[in-house]
């Protein structure tokens, strides 16, 4: 099988993913790879906490990080393995059944594989359902908000005031951006379906492991420190991709379609060179290495405040998030999948016709 074939399948499911997330959304839970993932880490975690000490004040647990190193190197060479096995079986039809029949298959079946491991079509609904479950003139309420909130971050919001629920709501909206899209599709470009389905494990046992201290009674402090320094390191390029292709894209409009007051809303955000010289400083001030670039891009392109009550602050010159910037940043989000997708296909297009052979 030539590389530039190969590269003609990775384009076309990445078309097909993207697609079938669209109109199908997420495969039923048993059918679920990132499922099946959770539940490993679950299990794995279990017998984790049993060989790991409950007190937090008794110093470095090296026992519970070794252990917690292992179980992840465990799921990870379960997944890769796996993931290498179907995609070099599927990369075998064209010789099989002919280049054609065989590439259409092989993109077809590539593209229904990587699938589950990026999910657009759930994260924009979520976060339209939290802006709906807001609104009065649907019937909403705070504490519908609230609840349909819980449905997407992991944080308490039990006391979170209409302005915090749809700060978190953007919040999220940008970091899973990259967590979801992005990075899925960034590893999948450089390694394939193993290197889609490598990030999706690391980024899920960072999500269920990669906690400070305790979290529902349990210790991770140091059992899940290597989760949290995985997801860290394979992070770190697509997050600032993201943010990257956040500021490119959430300049402001001057053309004479837009409406008065949509230009009103505008003027107070930065253009694209202060945008740029902020976003680090922005970025840095939440406590991640990685998840403050997206939200940082999103605060400073939106133009609004974005913050986590005793934790960070970003943008603190920008107004209170209302009902109109959730629209805002879903466009923006929008266009950051579009675009991916274009660069992901060139990149592809270029190996495949040779362009760096």
């Amino acid at each position: 099988m030539s590389l530039e074939l190969d590269a003609l399948i990775f384009a076309a499911a990445i078309l097909l993913a993207f697609g079938i997330d669209w109109c199908a959304g997420e495969p039923a839970a048993r059918w679920h790879p990132v499922v099946w993932m959770g539940n490993y880490l679950g299990w794995a975690g279990r017998h984790l906490q049993r060989f790991t000490r409950q007190a937090l004040n008794h110093g470095s647990d090296y026992k519970a990080f070794i252990l917690g190193a292992i179980s992840w190197s465990v799921g990870v060479a379960i997944v890769c393995v796996a993931s290498w096995a179907l995609q070099k079986g599927l990369l075998a039809l064209p010789d099989a059944l002919g280049p054609i029949p065989g590439g259409v298959l092989a993109a077809l079946l590539l593209g229904l594989a990587l699938k589950p491991m990026l999910s657009w079509a759930m994260l924009r609904s979520e976060v339209l359902a939290v802006e709906a479950a807001l609104s009065p003139v649907q019937g909403g309420s705070l504490a519908a908000g609230r609840e349909r909130l819980s449905w997407l971050v992991s944080r308490d919001v039990t006391h979170l005031t209409e302005t915090q629920v749809r700060e978190s709501a953007i919040e999220s909206l940008a970091e899973n951006l990259n967590d979801s899209v992005v990075a899925p599709i960034f590893w999948f470009v450089l390694l394939g379906l193993p290197g889609a389905a490598l990030y999706r494990f690391a980024n899920t046992a960072d999500a269920m492991w990669g906690y400070h201290g305790m979290r529902n009674g349990q210790n991770w402090e140091w059992a899940g420190k290597w989760a949290a320094r995985a997801d860290d390191v394979l992070s770190w390029l697509p997050a600032r991709l993201t943010a990257l292709l956040l500021a490119l894209l959430c300049r402001p409009r001057t053309n004479s379609s837009v409406r008065p007051e949509s230009l009103a809303a505008d003027q107070d955000r930065p253009v694209a060179a202060s945008f740029v010289a902020r976003l680090r400083l922005e970025a840095s001030r939440t406590p991640s290495p990685n998840s403050g670039w997206p939200m940082a891009a999103m605060a400073l392109g939106v133009g609004v405040c974005l913050h986590k009550p005793g934790v960070y602050v970003l943008n603190a010159a920008g107004r209170a998030p209302q009902t109109h910037d959730t629209q805002r940043a879903l466009v923006y989000a929008s266009k950051v999948v579009v675009a991916l997708v274009f660069i992901a296909q060139a990149a592809l297009v270029v190996v495949a016709t040779g362009g760096i052979l």
